[in-house]
């Protein structure tokens, strides 16, 4: 950093400082001003004089003042101004202490609104004309009395594009703030619903396949010594079942591995394409399910592929956990722009409702369900057994229509 920006950087920290060089340049530019006069009054040809202790006194003074400009504009107005009257009065020849009071107004002017410096502005340059016009001592019309005007109406000019700028300024600042606050938010916001989004994948991943696990091992100790033969098929079973589990579960942790990963999975997310497959793993651990379909052929999103084949999967995870089944029917039906899924049960109904003790069953299809816009309808059957039925939008109403979405 050179000294001038090191002297630049430290003026602006101490503005007082910063204020009180200025009025010593002021100072110097008004005493340098007083010796320079126009001649013979006419303010053509010009000469050499020096200031009278009146004008010297009243030039220390404005530029005394000016040393408060930013703590109160007005104020200091007010006292330049003031003394600026009472030099263009009795000065003769007359000391340049109006460059104060431009100073002091173009300090007003971008400190307050536009409207107050139009109401100031105007005050000051009337009241400075006219004292200069019909106090002084060169006629009205002289060059010096018009400008004063000039030079006090650019204060307010300069004053007001300044201002003006620095509120431009300040309202990008804030929209650019503001924008990096929402892309923060924004990205805080799609990592939490990934973040669910695994949670559920993992839930719906380990409680079928644990469940399955926990039965077909059951099984295996109860018929270890007098069925060695079923017991080795269920030990199969829960070898495929624990297998699945960990591709699965690798599939979905992969997804938190970066983007570039060469590990990273590549088989497509699990859909009713393989609900035959889930069928026949809960047949194996002794629930008979049966499956009806007529959606066949229909090409339906990946999150609603995926949905449908979760929430039949935790349906009859939760029938084979809690609900002391012995069958259950699973329907998936195409209803018009909507797809129907449906899992029945023969089992203890409300005790065994989907998430009982504590899980999070229910709540991760009702979550899955709400984030495709669909419902999802859940409790016991008359007559005994439980009942699972969602329902999961594939078209929007205007696709339906055939007209393009």
């Amino acid at each position: 950093m050179s000294t001038l920006e090191r002297a630049r950087c430290g003026l602006k920290a101490h503005p007082l400082a910063l204020d009180a060089a200025i009025a010593a340049g002021v100072l110097v530019c008004m005493v340098a001003g007083s010796f320079v006069v126009p001649k013979d009054g006419h303010g053509v040809a010009w000469g050499v004089c020096s200031p009278g202790p009146a004008s010297l006194v009243l030039m220390t003074l404005a530029a005394m003042a000016l040393v408060f400009r930013r703590r109160v504009p007005k104020t200091v107005l007010a006292v330049t101004g003031t003394l600026s009257v009472i030099e263009s009065v009795t000065g003769d020849p007359r000391a340049p202490v109006a460059m104060s009071a431009v100073i002091a107004l173009y300090t007003v002017a971008s400190t307050t609104d536009r409207t107050t410096t139009w109401r100031i502005g105007l005050l000051t340059m009337t009241v400075l004309t006219a004292a200069a016009m019909l106090g002084g001592p060169l006629p009205w019309y002289a060059q010096e009395n018009l400008g004063v005007l000039a030079w006090t109406g650019i204060g307010a000019t300069a004053g007001d594009a300044v201002r003006s700028r620095r509120a431009v300024v300040q309202a990008i600042r804030e929209r650019a703030e503001r924008a990096e606050r929402t892309r923060e938010e924004e990205a805080r916001r799609r990592v939490a619903e990934e973040r669910l989004r695994i949670a559920r994948d993992l839930h719906d991943v380990v409680a079928h396949h644990i469940a399955l696990v926990n039965v077909q091992a059951g099984v295996a100790a109860h018929v270890m010594d007098k069925r060695p033969d079923q017991a080795k098929e269920a030990l199969g079973h829960v070898r495929e079942a624990s297998r699945s589990a960990l591709n699965e579960l690798r599939a979905t942790v992969g997804l938190l591995r970066q983007s570039g990963d060469p590990e990273a999975p590549t088989e497509p997310a699990p859909g009713l394409s393989r609900l035959e497959e889930l069928a026949t793993t809960f047949r194996s651990a002794g629930l008979r399910v049966e499956v009806a379909r007529t959606d066949q052929g229909t090409a339906l999103p990946a999150a609603v592929d995926l949905a449908a084949y979760r929430i039949v999967q935790e349906a009859l995870t939760n029938v084979q956990k809690h609900a002391g089944a012995t069958k259950a029917e699973v329907s998936v039906v195409r209803v018009g722009p909507n797809l129907e899924v449906t899992v029945l049960d023969d089992g203890a109904g409300e005790a065994a409702a989907p998430g009982a003790g504590g899980g999070h069953g229910l709540l991760g299809m009702r979550e899955r369900v709400t984030a495709l816009g669909g419902t999802l309808t859940t409790g016991p059957r008359y007559g005994g057994g439980f009942r699972v039925h969602a329902i999961l939008p594939v078209e929007t109403r205007t696709t339906a229509q055939g007209e393009p979405a």
